[in-house]
């Protein structure tokens, strides 16, 4: 079907690609041997620090966030380590099912679809392994499926608390410049992330930002790797170049996004997430539908997950969006698959992006027969018009 006027792509990622981000990756390819990309891989590894807010080291992988996990089991964890997860969602899950493909031993400390991971669960486990036989805490921060943000400095708060000489790995990949992030001053040791989220950037990159305990970890141990490995690439990195051929026309893009953000300032990007999802919660308020995440503490400023009434089907709902309004909403996964559907707010957004947003889920809830009360929008732009 031909659809007039912008699609609205307000899945929780990828998200829409900025037009100038958009130019910059279809620039002509430059050697990636040369000069000019030394220059380009000097700044961009200089500046991409800035935004996991750390003094260490940062690879960038050609692959999907998938890849970047992958890529920091592989260099910290040896066949039959065990490493803690705590499950907020679908993609919490997906790292321990991952970790089991590779030999580990996963432990799921505890289980909430509705908020983010308890610190006070990970503490008590910590504390019983007297014999300090769990290597890591692995952690999602933004959960895309239940729109949930773990607490970070909570749980590296537990960790201390417990005296355990865990790793604490963090997923981000929903979250980097959206959602506050502090590598440095949370001690976490490994930050996991991709491109096709905050960074507004197609997918296709990815990163491990590496602290020196992960980094003295990865050299006394790991899996046998050779693509993944964190040493090569960051010592090739010194010199601004890569140990085999990147994904160049994507750092084109990465490097524009950095100025961007840092221009903007993170903490004023985090604001602007925040109040716009804030904004989005109002609206479903209003709507008398409920959100996913039930803990305040733990509000998304990346996504919202709306339930659906019983007897409703998400799915069909998000079908009308698509089809009468040109808009892409995110389904649901796994355990609430056809029960809810997600509200992306992240990147590349303003107050006139969430407004024609949240128009097009009032109108297709009218539309599915989907009982609610009108005036969601009303009630968001009147947030976002006394807070601007």
């Amino acid at each position: 079907m031909m659809h007039q006027g912008t699609h609205f792509l307000q899945i929780p990622g990828p998200s829409p690609v900025p037009a100038d981000v958009l130019a910059a990756t279809g620039r002509q390819v430059i050697d990636h041997r040369g000069p000019e990309f030394g220059e380009l891989g000097s700044k961009l590894l200089r500046d991409i620090k800035k935004i996991f807010k750390t003094q260490h080291d940062v690879v960038i992988f050609p692959a999907s966030g998938t890849g970047a996990w992958e890529a920091a089991l592989a260099n910290l964890f040896s066949p039959g380590d065990r490493i803690a997860t705590f499950e907020t969602g679908h993609f919490a899950s997906l790292w321990s099912r991952m970790a089991i493909k590779l030999g580990l031993k996963p432990t799921t400390l505890g289980t909430n679809w509705r908020a983010g991971a308890d610190p006070a669960v990970i503490e008590d486990a910590l504390r019983q392994d007297r014999n300090h036989e769990i290597r890591a805490v692995c952690i999602v921060h933004n959960e895309t499926s239940t729109g949930s943000t773990s607490r970070l400095a909570d749980i590296r708060a537990a960790i201390d608390a417990a005296n355990h000489p865990a790793l604490f790995v963090v997923d981000t990949i929903s979250g980097l410049a959206s959602a506050d992030l502090r590598m440095d001053e949370w001690g976490i040791d490994v930050v996991v992330s991709g491109s096709q989220k905050g960074l507004m950037l197609p997918p296709g990159l990815s990163f491990n930002a590496v602290g020196p305990k992960a980094l003295e970890a990865s050299k006394a141990g790991g899996m046998p790797r050779s693509y993944w490995d964190w040493s090569e690439m960051i010592a090739i990195n010194k010199s601004g170049y890569f140990p085999y051929t990147p994904a160049t026309n994507l750092l084109f893009g990465l490097s524009l996004v950095l100025d961007k953000l840092l221009d903007e300032g993170l903490e004023a990007v985090f604001a602007r997430h925040e109040r716009l999802a804030e904004a989005t919660r109002r609206a479903v308020q209003a709507w008398g539908l409920e959100n996913l995440c039930n803990s305040p503490i733990h509000y998304s400023p990346v996504l919202t997950t709306v339930m659906m009434p019983e007897g409703h089907s998400a799915d069909a709902y998000r079908r009308i969006a698509l089809e009468k309004f040109n808009m892409s909403l995110g389904s649901g996964l796994s355990k609430v698959a056809d029960k809810v559907f997600r509200i992306g707010h992240l990147g590349n957004i303003n107050e006139l992006t969430l407004a024609g947003t949240l128009a097009g889920c009032e109108m297709s809830l009218d539309l599915a027969g989907v009982p609610h009360q009108r005036g969601g929008v009303d009630v968001a732009m009147k947030y976002l018009t006394e807070t601007a």
